[in-house]
């Protein structure tokens, strides 16, 4: 979630969808793209987020929601592994450079 976030286009819609939806948040830490479990669970049932976004922004978001639910759950779908780089591809289109973190985990896959 952290790396959608801060991928989106601060002045984007999405962006100041998701400002607007979550008040009770700090503005860094929205920026941040810092949220707990109950917030993603949140944003990720939210149906209108969709309707405010660009083409590939939907696109690294489908792909988020789809990791989401089949590699974060109790169950890894047999397929997680092209899964993830289907959402890694669709965040390279964001134009998003991945911390050398996140590429450290995604290699461990």
């Amino acid at each position: 979630m952290k790396q959608f976030v801060k991928a989106l286009p601060q002045e984007g819609d999405c962006f100041k969808y998701l400002f607007d939806h979550f008040l009770g948040l700090f503005e860094a830490k929205l920026k941040e793209g810092v949220f707990v479990g109950p917030e993603n669970r949140k944003i990720m049932k939210e149906e209108n987020i969709e309707t405010k976004m660009e083409t590939n922004e939907r696109k690294a978001w489908e792909s988020l929601k789809l990791v989401f639910t089949s590699f974060l759950g109790n169950k890894k779908d047999p397929n997680y592994k092209s899964i993830v780089e289907e959402m890694i591809k669709n965040f390279k289109i964001l134009e998003f450079v991945f911390s050398i973190r996140t590429w450290t985990i995604f290699l461990k896959i």
